[in-house]
């Protein structure tokens, strides 16, 4: 009896379904073109092992087609690696053989049959709304995980900068403090505390970012509720410079602070998507 063949591969977060040529992440149609796709296609009929550059040009490009094959590819592949949110450095899905072709590296999951009915919409609006403070990969703007990354480094590195410069200038904070009518010693025990603590957060997600650690997203899902409070504590730094940037100023300097965790966050997972 002729085996069924395989119409549907689950990897990861996403399913391919190669008789639609539709590639889905948690049920969601994401936008590909055909070469993407069919490379794509490729790597998944054969995970772990290595398809070569030249299967891949026989298998998108006919014989008698002139096309500057490298460039198409190479076109290709960082296509795909886009709409996965995987990078060449540290593959999670494509792994690169320098001059000799590509392997998927990710359990895959061969599915034969009819696709599962995607909800309708009225089966969305009638089922309950569980509030969660958690971001799923589906709510994540789309952005390359490598703009992610550096941006996510330079709050690190910012942060740093403040806690630093804060324990540099300690004398003169508690001074200020004390004439604006805050204990003193309050001030200091906060800015010591809160300081050496916050400089060993930012070392390591600097260390996490600078190193590509694949599981920095999730870790800072965790360290999260950590973070606001602490960056929400700082987000009234500003106000110890009124005498040099104004009232008006100090407020939207607090205002945007106190949204830098959440900013954060979301960086986070786009540069280090959540997997399952």
């Amino acid at each position: 009896m002729p085996e069924t063949p395989n119409t549907r591969y689950k990897f990861g977060l996403f399913e391919a379904n190669l008789e639609s040529g539709e590639l889905f992440r948690e049920g969601r149609k994401l936008r590909m073109q055909e070469q993407p796709f069919q490379v794509l296609v490729a790597l998944l009929e054969k995970p772990g092992e290595v398809i070569t550059r030249e299967e891949l040009r026989q298998r998108l490009w006919a014989t008698d087609t002139f096309v500057d094959f490298d460039h198409s590819l190479n076109t290709a592949i960082n296509k795909l690696r886009d709409a996965l949110g995987d990078g060449a450095n540290n593959p999670r899905f494509i792994e690169t053989l320098p001059r000799r072709g590509y392997r998927f590296i990710a359990p895959v999951q061969a599915l034969t049959g009819e696709a599962p009915t995607q909800p309708t919409t009225s089966s969305i609006e009638a089922a309950p709304v569980v509030a969660t403070p958690q971001i799923t990969g589906a709510e994540l703007p789309k952005a390359h995980p490598q703009i992610a990354r550096l941006l996510f480094g330079l709050f690190q590195l910012m942060y740093l900068v403040f806690y630093a410069v804060a324990l540099w200038r300690l004398e003169e904070i508690v001074w200020r403090a004390s004439y604006a009518g805050i204990s003193g010693t309050v001030v200091l025990v906060l800015v010591l505390v809160t300081g050496v603590v916050g400089i060993a957060l930012r070392l390591y997600t600097l260390n996490a970012t600078l190193f590509n650690y694949r599981h920095l997203g999730r870790n800072f899902q965790r360290l999260f509720p950590f973070v606001l409070v602490l960056d929400v504590i700082w987000a009234i730094s500003p106000f110890l410079l009124t005498h040099l940037i104004g009232i008006g100023l100090s407020f939207a300097a607090c205002a945007a602070l106190v949204y830098s965790p959440f900013a954060q966050r979301v960086l986070a997972l786009m540069a280090y998507p959540p997997e399952k």
